[in-house]
């Protein structure tokens, strides 16, 4: 491996000209204060390239301790230039620079706020504070407080502040570059990384900022592999090689990804034509190699469904896959306690059988508890025909994939009737069950039709111009690409649907793909600005489906749990 120069990483330092700015004013905040003195300094590679240097008249006395402190009066200021022109002449002097103060905050604070009052927009400069570096990087054994003239003695400063714009723009200078050489020992060279430095970062996890070399300024999925090669961390950017670059910086602040990163010897990319396919690609990959890093499910190909067996007394049953045996299936849930609560929702109003066991119409065994409390039909003692229990099952059947608006109207009348009963925990379970059923049910209704169409071919606008372009096939992500500006995207749809992955369909209602996967891929479809351009199959939910009752509901709880912390509180 070849390793890359500091300027692949960022600007080197010894390239960046600054200009470290001080300010005299007639008090502490802009609001209400003014700039009397404006001081700078411009420096580059250890070089002073020029120095500037005003008085400004504030046209409001200077209050007295303000003139004891720095020495300048109101006389002093009376003929000296109004902001109005020192403002522009230091904008000029400090034009495409990195701005340096220490306690950059006053400093820049005041001079935002003469530009604002002027009606001119201030600049984008990158802003460095020598008051934060040296908290970072001069220790308190060190020196006893992170004032400038504190600072300017311990590194001996030529110049001595003494409250003069200038001179302690100047002695801001030898502080800066003294911090400069420190954090150069700790492998710190370049503008971007002495922007985001912090004593949180390990000077291991620094010297590892070569792993970002040569790495694509593209969007896609990055792979940080061990020595001995294996997925430690997959993730996902609009722009890899930044977001790989950000691991050794302080912006990254979880303790386990620093752990990460001294471990990693590699990153791999995987460039990806559009957002969406980076995200199905992370998914996929997290389920392939089931990264120790990753803190999103790791098996995410896993799924909880709950299925109305074939037999000739159906039952609910809590399953791991999807068989093509013409049971009906709702989900995929999210955990199987969430299933258990689902089954137990529909159990509370219809009354299918609870018991295990494969029932014959012709044999018959002793009655259970429920069939006693007249909450089974009891085709286990033979009270219940074949065609009797068909009608409990035609039920079910409707509520689950079709029509909930029975189901739902019936379990919150039951809710209703336990709060007037004041049992208000019986009522939450209640409410937590009827939740979790109709959000089962609401994800299998939006995905049984995306699982069941051979083809979906959909556009969305791309920020840069021209438009993102996706095949679906059975729910899976089977080829995107982009069309570029002004180009005639249809050739290029055409294109993609031949060399698109040929997709084999799943058992109804599962998609081909991992349940997550087809859930993106549903809320990319369902974003403003997507076009749909052609369907093979039906893309559609039912009148009088679970989606609705299911946004009530979760209002209704978060509205609920609101109230329990307040009352809490």
């Amino acid at each position: 491996m070849v390793q890359g120069t500091f300027d692949d990483l960022g600007t080197a330092l010894a390239d960046v000209t600054f200009v470290v700015v001080d300010l005299e004013t007639t008090g502490g905040s802009p609001a209400d204060s003014a700039i009397t003195e404006i001081g700078a300094v411009k420096v580059r590679g250890g070089e002073v390239l020029g120095e500037f240097q005003t008085l400004v008249n504030p046209h409001l006395p200077i209050p007295p301790f303000i003139q004891a402190l720095t020495g300048i009066t109101t006389a002093m200021v009376a003929d000296a230039p109004r902001i109005e022109s020192a403002l522009p002449a230091f904008m000029e002097f400090a034009a495409g620079t990195v701005l340096v103060a220490h306690n950059a905050r006053f400093d820049i604070g005041f001079l935002k706020m003469a530009a604002s009052l002027q009606g001119i927009e201030w600049p984008r400069h990158t802003v460095l504070d020598t008051v934060h570096l040296a908290r970072q990087l001069v220790p308190r054994d060190e020196a006893r407080n992170h004032k400038l003239s504190t600072l300017a003695a311990l590194f001996g400063a030529q110049t001595t502040p003494d409250h003069r714009a200038l001179h302690d723009a100047r002695a801001t200078v030898d502080v800066l570059h003294a911090l400069i050489g420190r954090v150069g020992s700790l492998g710190v060279h370049t503008l971007e990384e002495l922007s985001s430095y912090t004593s949180r970062v390990s000077p291991a996890q620094r010297r590892k900022r070569w792993l970002a070399d040569g790495l694509p300024d593209q969007p896609g999925v990055y792979l940080f592999k061990d020595g001995a090669g294996r997925v430690l961390y997959v993730g996902t950017s609009v722009n890899i090689r930044t977001r790989v670059r950000s691991y050794f910086t302080a912006s990254e602040h979880r303790s386990r990804m620093a752990e990460m990163v001294r471990l990693a010897e590699s990153v791999t990319p995987v460039v990806c034509a559009t957002t969406l396919e980076a995200e199905v690609r992370e998914l996929r990959l997290i389920a392939e190699h089931k990264p120790r890093y990753n803190r999103r499910s790791k098996t995410p190909e896993r799924a909880t469904w709950v299925k109305l067996t074939v037999e000739a007394f159906p039952r609910l049953s809590i399953v791991r896959e999807v068989r093509a045996d013409g049971a009906k299936y709702i989900g995929p849930f999210g955990s199987r306690s969430s299933a258990e609560a689902a089954v137990a929702a529909v159990h509370e109003v219809i009354p299918l059988r609870q018991c295990v066991q494969r029932l014959s119409p012709t044999r018959f065994v002793g009655s259970c508890a429920l069939a006693d409390m007249g909450r089974c039909g009891a085709p286990c003692t033979g009270a219940q025909s074949v065609q009797q229990y068909d009608v409990v099952v035609q039920d079910a059947v409707h509520a689950l994939v079709g029509d909930s608006r029975d189901v739902v109207t019936a379990l919150r009348g039951r809710m209703g009737s336990l709060a007037e009963q004041e049992r208000y925990e019986d009522a939450g379970t209640l409410r937590d069950r009827l939740l979790a059923l109709v959000r089962g049910m609401a994800r299998a209704q939006r995905i049984a039709p995306l699982a069941a169409s051979p083809e979906i071919v959909a556009a969305r606008r791309a920020a840069a111009g021209g438009w993102e372009l996706v095949v679906v096939r059975h729910g899976r992500l089977a080829a995107s690409t982009i069309s570029p500006r002004g180009a005639d995207p249809m050739p290029y749809v055409e294109a993609m649907r031949q060399a698109a992955e040929v997709v084999l369909p799943a058992p109804w209602p599962a998609p081909a793909a991992i349940p997550e996967e087809t859930e993106k891929i549903l809320r990319w479809l369902e974003q403003p600005g997507v076009r749909v351009v052609d369907v093979d199959g039906e893309w559609t939910c039912p009148v009088g489906g679970a989606a609705g009752a299911r946004v009530a509901l979760e209002g209704t709880a978060e509205r609920s749990q609101r109230s329990a912390f307040v009352a809490a509180s």
